[in-house]
């Protein structure tokens, strides 16, 4: 009971939210987000009334379940900007800046790190510097997902961010798990090559191949079906099928085979839209379905953030110097990758701001991070900081620059009205 009550209240909380921030004229997600700190354990939650919200973290846990199928449909959404026959414009260019922004990124705050290291060595080891590093090339796909299609940005820039967004997982597994590695040598003092370069690499690879396999699977089923409905259940079930096998994982000898969820499903997205002729319409149909779904992704994501980590004032310092060079990395590294690839001038001046929020693929980094033990719940706090930051503000950033951009249209004055034009409708049928 008490399950099905929070869902319902999540969602309403989510949707009541966004017409009190309406008039600041605020991106939904940040006001999904607004409403799930507000009921969370963290503040309504305190107060210990059954109903009202998520009174433990154990009750946002047990939703858990709904954060991995969104974040599936997510990546399956992603997927559909990967068609070749538009990369052929942009897929080199997307490449380029995909990586050179990660890894600027990572190189920003690994330097500003250390250097907090050197003169508070007691506050930040050298481990957990290099560790936060690699987590600063991750990006949110979700936020950025859904202020383009909130907005129906449309546009030079948002044909190349998508594909950029889905890159930095790839990107962010690799750097992630070499750094990582050599965070572990350095507490520890056994080198493990294994766990270094092998097991990132064999993820990535499964993660595609299974996704491709999948995609496939799917592209052949769907022929078999002529109704509509019958179509968008099948690809509905293959999303919640894709994101299930992607949570196994197992061990060869000393190889650990893992998938990442944001790959494989985005691979399933990527090969139905390139080899299924009528995938357009229903790759449009399913994210008018997932709604609801990405409502409550983000009202629970909210619910999750620890308000807690304002009390301590290391956490915060580091926090925010984490913050300022993650997003220097970001620019920087967007606009001169962009600049070299020739790209126009608005990319190169608004790419790297669209690129801030920060959340899922980052807080899966520092639960592994985890392993490091003191270090690692250091670690949690700080990205938990970042990422109470990052998707508060990098919506609504992501929304500014596409706007400068030109991606995002004024709302014509019948789309304002649109609600009372039909109103009037009604009234003028029913006179008659």
């Amino acid at each position: 009971m008490y399950t099905l009550l929070s869902v319902s209240i999540a969602i309403l909380a989510g949707l009541i939210m966004t017409r009190v921030f309406k008039p600041f004229r605020l991106p939904n997600v940040t006001a999904y987000l607004i409403a799930g700190v507000l009921i969370g354990p963290y503040f309504l939650g305190r107060l210990g009334i059954g109903g009202l919200g998520f009174n433990t973290e154990d009750q946002v846990a047990a939703l858990s379940l709904v954060s991995e199928v969104a974040l599936g449909f997510i990546a399956f959404s992603i997927g559909n900007e990967f068609r070749l026959s538009d990369l052929k414009e942009t897929g080199r260019q997307a490449f380029v800046i995909g990586i050179f922004q990660a890894l600027a990124a990572t190189l920003f705050v690994d330097l500003s790190l250390i250097a907090v290291h050197m003169f508070l060595p007691s506050k930040l080891s050298m481990a957990q510097a290099i560790t936060l590093g690699a987590i600063a090339t991750a990006t949110a796909p979700a936020a950025t997902l859904m202020v383009v299609r909130q907005y129906k940005a449309k546009g030079p820039l948002t044909s190349l961010l998508l594909p950029i967004v889905a890159l930095d997982d790839a990107v962010g597994l690799i750097v992630f798990a070499v750094s990582f590695g050599i965070a572990r040598t350095l507490e520890s003092g056994d080198v493990d090559l294994i766990s270094i370069l092998l097991n990132p690499l064999i993820e990535i690879v499964a993660s595609l191949v299974l996704g491709a396999l999948m995609g496939w699977i799917l592209t052949l089923l769907e022929k078999l079906f002529n109704s509509n409905t019958n179509r968008l259940n099948l690809a509905i079930a293959f999303v919640f099928l894709t994101a299930s096998l992607a949570m196994l994982e197992f061990d060869i000898g000393p190889i650990h085979v893992g998938f990442s969820s944001l790959l494989v499903c985005m691979m399933l997205g990527t090969v139905f839209c390139n080899i299924c002729p009528l995938s357009h319409d229903l790759m449009g149909a399913t994210d008018k379905w997932t709604s609801p779904l990405f409502a409550l992704f983000f009202v629970i994501s909210g619910a999750q953030l620890e308000l807690g980590v304002f009390s301590d004032l290391a956490i915060v310092f580091v926090g925010l110097v984490y913050i300022v060079f993650r997003c220097a990395g970001k620019y920087l590294g967007a606009a001169i990758s962009a600049k070299a690839m020739k790209c126009p001038p608005e990319i190169c001046k608004y790419l790297g701001i669209t690129l801030f929020p920060q959340a899922g693929v980052a807080l899966g980094m520092c639960a592994t991070a985890m392993q490091l033990g003191e270090a690692g719940a250091l670690i949690r706090n700080i990205t938990l900081f970042a990422v109470l930051i990052y998707e508060l503000l990098g919506p609504m950033a992501t929304k500014q620059a596409l706007t400068l951009a030109g991606d995002i249209k004024p709302m014509s004055e019948e789309v304002k009205n649109r609600r009372q034009i039909k109103l009037d409708a009604a009234a003028s049928q029913k006179k008659k």
